[in-house]
């Protein structure tokens, strides 16, 4: 698994990976981003964390497909299955304005099933100096008989030039109804800039029972906590 700590406070990418990118951003999460050598074109890799230490550490495609996920205490694999009936595809939301997706990933032997769809609003915003394109979603996972394991509806943002999604404001269900959660982005550092590939986040800490937080599932898929 690529992930290893450096000096306290901060996270150093493994060896023969260089980080280009660490997001701060609301629900008191960051994630920092590198990419490796020995991984396919267009692969990279993100290490989020929150007050906790790091809760996840995930590899996506260049079509944004999450081809393996760990997470934390303790720590478990979850891995795309092959041959999706729909596969994730970056590429057709910025050609079409929308993509469908329905697939099998596997979590400690155990299937999951997870289908639906990202558009473009045709709305963009700009962050701390980054343009993103906004998008609204749709999310479904099943078990293999097909119950509703957790689902979620709202709106995320894109990166065309990073081929990243990034959290907005959203509604998770793990089935005792809709949770609200907002994990916009707020700051994004670059390699040389204060704050590169830090483990501390800064946005909504001190958020206990008021406002929108990061459900504490913390693995949507495709998107950036």
């Amino acid at each position: 698994m690529h992930a290893q700590t450096a000096i306290p406070g901060t996270f150093a990418a493994p060896p023969g990976c260089t980080g280009f990118l660490t997001v701060q951003s609301r629900g008191c999460t960051v994630s920092n981003h590198y990419r490796c050598e020995a991984d396919a074109d267009g692969d990279q890799w993100s290490a989020s964390f929150d007050p906790d230490g790091l809760f996840r550490v995930g590899r996506i495609d260049r079509e944004t497909q999450w081809i393996e996920s760990y997470s934390m205490t303790p720590t478990v694999r979850q891995s795309l299955d092959p041959g999706p009936a729909d596969p994730a595809s970056f590429s057709e939301l910025i050609a079409d304005g929308i993509d469908t997706y329905d697939f099998n990933q596997t979590e400690a032997a155990t299937r999951t099933r997870v289908r639906g769809f990202d558009t473009l609003t045709g709305r963009s915003v700009t962050i701390d100096g980054v343009e993103l394109q906004e998008t609204e979603f749709d999310f479904t996972e099943l078990s293999g008989d097909g119950t509703v394991l957790r689902k979620a509806t709202g709106q995320q943002f894109i990166s065309p030039e990073w081929r990243l999604f990034f959290s907005g404001i959203e509604e998770w269900d793990f089935g005792e109804g809709p949770v609200p959660a907002d994990g916009t982005p707020k700051e994004f550092i670059f390699p040389g800039e204060k704050g590169f590939f830090s483990t501390r986040p800064i946005f909504d800490c001190n958020v206990t029972s008021s406002g929108l937080e990061t459900p504490s599932g913390k693995d949507l898929w495709h998107a950036e906590f």
